[in-house]
């Protein structure tokens, strides 16, 4: 047999113990680098965390500050107002007396609104009044806008405590009343233009247009006389304002008529808290007997002083410095009365105005409800370009020149809407048979759009405003070019 041969690498050199203690060592420096790296990152972000604590507190010192500053200077501008409003509620209490004052003397006939005999008088015989043209209807109309802005004027500025629920009820219905009767004069005024349609019909299209502008009304009005069908685009002239008037309207016996009110009568009146005479006649019981304490006191060391001064008259001359001296104490006396009693006075009205204040917070009304999409609140909106009245009327008869008369039919009825689409129609057949009218508005030239504004539409069964901008069903209702400044809107 051979030699037997060597393994090699077989066995593992042995570690000496040299070797393992520098392996030990270095382990430990190591381990004790790596607890240095994390002591010094610790130390490290706790001092982030300290300086950004440093940095939150010092911004939240400057925040405190600055309210406590402000917070201050709303203080003393509200002590400032505390002390200005009774200042300012005497002023508007002495302004009201010396308008009413200024329209006694005026003696211009016109009625005063705040006075329920002059202004049923002035409402009666306005009904009178009958054969009134569209001219004398807008000058009468600019006394009834007077009339209803001074009385919305004397609810807005009147203070509750002055306002007693007959007040507000009676000046709340002849707003009311003045708004209805101006409308309803419109109406007749429009009734009585046209019967004398065909007076004053166009040449060319043998219609009649019509455009009487004031400041505060502006009417539009045709009548279909000639009843063409291939007429149905009407344009009033020098205007962008016009109809598009589906075939069978171009048939019928109608008047379309546009009445552009720059004011707002559609909007309901808002509601006028008042306050309740029980509420105010006991706040200040005890300043009104502190007044007349003062006052009594007043007027005893009045005469006490002029029994002195009537004693001190006869005495010798040589004492005339004394008395002097005596006089300018009485004066300082009687002037420290004087301003305990103004003093007084302001605090009874102060007081009795921070009462009705605090009285109209308790009685204050919830926020309404949430308005669903179509309902527009108008009580937190506000009109701008004024309302447009759109009507489709009945074309009363005409009136007939005979042997140098005027012969006219008058209606019982007066003036007549003209329903379309019929009630009886199905909805199926509605929007081919009867195709909406297509109305283009112009713009008020005193009004800017930014943005498409948003178009309300009066409901009367519902009694609010309807935004037409939102199209549910079909087509859109509204259009809007702002670059024209021009509305279309279908009805």
């Amino acid at each position: 047999m051979g030699p037997k041969v060597k393994k090699s690498g077989s066995k593992k050199k042995k570690i000496t113990k040299a070797e393992r203690l520098k392996q030990l060592q270095e382990e430990e420096e190591k381990r004790q680098k790596e607890e240095e790296e994390a002591r010094v990152k610790h130390e490290k972000e706790e001092m982030e965390r300290l300086e950004i604590q440093r940095t939150e507190k010092e911004k939240w010192r400057k925040l405190e500050a600055k309210a406590l500053e402000r917070s201050n200077e709303e203080l003393e501008e509200l002590y400032l107002l505390e002390r200005c409003f009774p200042e300012a509620e005497k002023l508007k209490r002495e302004k009201r007396l010396l308008s009413q004052w200024k329209h006694y003397i005026q003696c211009d006939g016109s009625p005063d609104p705040s006075i329920s005999q002059e202004i049923n008088t002035f409402i009666s015989l306005w009904k009178e009044e009958t054969n009134e043209t569209f001219e004398a209807v807008i000058a009468k109309s600019k006394l009834v806008l007077n009339l209803i802005e001074r009385l919305k004027l004397i609810l807005l500025e009147t203070p509750p405590y002055d306002l007693q629920d007959k007040n507000i009820a009676q000046y709340q219905g002849s707003i009311l009343e003045l708004r209805e009767l101006l409308h309803l004069k419109f109406n007749i005024a429009t009734e009585i233009l046209l019967r004398q349609a065909s007076t004053l019909a166009d040449l060319d299209s043998g219609n009649m247009e019509k455009v009487i502008q004031d400041e505060n009304v502006t009417l539009y009005v045709w009548a279909n006389l000639k009843k063409n069908p291939r007429y149905r685009s009407v344009r009033f002239s020098e205007t962008q304002i016009g109809f598009e008037i589906p075939r069978i309207l171009a048939t019928s016996d109608i008047a379309l008529r546009l009445l552009h009110t720059h004011y707002d009568h559609v909007t309901p009146l808002r509601p006028v808290p008042a306050a309740s005479q029980e509420n105010t006649s006991t706040v200040t019981p005890v300043v009104k007997g502190e007044v007349k304490s003062v006052e009594t006191a007043i007027s005893k060391n009045l005469q006490e002083e002029r029994k002195q001064q009537e004693n001190e008259s006869h005495s010798v001359h040589e004492e005339e410095t004394e008395v002097m001296e005596e006089q300018d104490d009485t004066e300082r006396q009687t002037e420290e009365p004087e301003a305990t009693k103004c003093d007084l006075e302001m605090k009874l009205l102060s007081e009795t105005v921070s009462a009705a204040q605090m009285l109209l917070l308790e009685n204050a009304s919830e926020k309404p409800y949430s308005f669903e999409d179509p309902e527009v609140d108008l009580y937190q909106f506000t009109t701008l370009g004024g309302v447009y009245h759109l009507d489709i009327l009945e074309l009363p008869p005409q009136c007939k020149p005979v042997k140098g008369w005027m012969i006219v039919e008058i209606l019982k009825e007066g003036l007549q809407k003209y329903v379309y689409p019929p009630e009886t129609t199905e909805d199926f057949e509605m929007e081919n048979a009867f195709p909406p009218i297509e109305v283009m508005l112009k713009v008020h030239e005193n009004v800017i759009f930014f943005e498409a504004p948003m178009v309300a539409r009066w409901d009367a069964e519902a009694s609010f405003g309807r935004n037409e901008s939102l199209s549910t069903n079909g087509p859109a209702k509204f259009r809007f070019c702002i670059w024209l400044e021009q509305v279309e809107y279908r009805m």
